[in-house]
């Protein structure tokens, strides 16, 4: 912490000082004043659809593997930094996670609105083992893996809707 007592405030200035705050809050989109994480999920769509839904699978896996990877460290340099593990405007966890889902889901707007909207609402309400390891499982690892369980918990019910409607 800054001065030991409260968590700093981010802001531009901030995420020019290192370019992992820059990821960690989603090239910007972390900063926005009003709820940083629905903002930050919506960024995960345009760059997925932009980039990653290019690539071939094993590509594919490797992007994911490697943006969860670098989650862990951006996260945790930047909430230290901060004085605050999972500071609200970090939002790489959720751009992370999303693009976990839209690699699982057909790429059509009506399953991607279905993956936003159930990602947010495991991703606020965090169900069983999502709150556990929100508080208990701390630092960059811990701010990544609640936000994956909540990617795989959409991923189960989007899969399992997938395999009902033949």
């Amino acid at each position: 912490m800054n001065d030991n007592t409260l968590p700093m405030q981010a802001n531009w200035r901030f995420l020019r000082q290192h370019p992992a705050y820059w990821v960690a809050f989603g090239f910007g989109s972390g900063l926005s004043p009003v709820a940083p994480g629905t903002v930050g999920s919506l960024l995960a769509f345009p760059l997925y659809a932009l980039t990653l839904a290019y690539f071939s699978l094993p590509w594919l896996i490797v992007v994911l593997l490697a943006a969860q990877l670098l989650g862990i460290w951006v996260c945790d340099k930047t909430g230290r930094a901060l004085g605050e593990a999972d500071y609200g405007g970090i939002v790489w966890d959720e751009i992370a996670a999303c693009w976990l889902i839209l690699a699982c889901v057909p790429q059509r707007w009506n399953w991607w609105l279905a993956a936003f909207v159930l990602f947010r609402l495991f991703d606020i309400w965090k169900p069983w083992p999502i709150r556990q390891a929100d508080r208990h499982v701390k630092g960059g690892f811990g701010v990544m893996l609640d936000d994956v369980l909540a990617a795989v918990y959409v991923i189960v019910i989007l899969r399992g809707t997938m395999m009902i409607k033949g």
